[in-house]
């Protein structure tokens, strides 16, 4: 495990320069909101949000999401308590989270990861918000960082594995769908 001990510097060090580059427009503010947009209500809303303009695909976008939250919630879990990788702000040093996560460990970041898995969904379902979605998943990711909770390989894990946890949900599906 020597080997990893360069990967985990680089990464502190992006860390460190990521967050307070990211801290400084807002103070933070603007990443807190963008990470709350990230929280399970979101994707609700998104999908309450197609059912009131009528989407004719709003129910498909739903039920693929419970679908894929349904493989998301144990994968993400065994993942984090499997590798128990500290969070930044309780490794690096002098440095302050302007959050306090939910749980205990950072790899891979969560939020990143449902963000990710949405937005591979949408941008098959809805392929119009394409663009919108991810843009929007790299800010959850970004805002993570940010916010002192999440290093930059944390948010990496993260957007490749809700990426496949979408291609495998929709391949699923399309045996399913026709």
């Amino acid at each position: 495990m020597r080997w990893l001990a360069p990967i985990q510097r680089a990464d502190e060090a992006a860390f460190y320069w990521l967050s307070t580059q990211l801290r400084r427009p807002t103070g933070g503010t603007l990443a807190r909101w963008i990470s709350r947009s990230g929280d399970g209500y979101g994707y609700l809303i998104a999908c309450l949000l197609a059912f009131a303009l009528q989407d004719p695909d709003a129910t498909l976008l739903l039920i693929l999401l419970l679908a894929a939250f349904l493989v998301e919630i144990p994968v993400y879990w065994v993942l984090k308590n499997t590798l128990r990788r500290t969070r930044p702000y309780e490794r690096v040093k002098h440095f302050t989270s302007l959050i306090q996560a939910s749980d205990k460990f950072s790899f891979p970041s969560g939020h990143t990861t449902a963000a990710f898995m949405f937005a591979g969904i949408c941008a098959v379902i809805m392929p119009s918000l394409a663009l919108w979605v991810y843009l929007w998943a790299v800010a959850i990711g970004l805002s993570r960082i940010a916010l002192g909770v999440h290093y930059p390989t944390d948010i990496v894990a993260g957007a490749l594995l809700g990426s496949g946890l979408a291609t495998f949900v929709l391949s699923f599906a399309a045996g399913y769908l026709g």
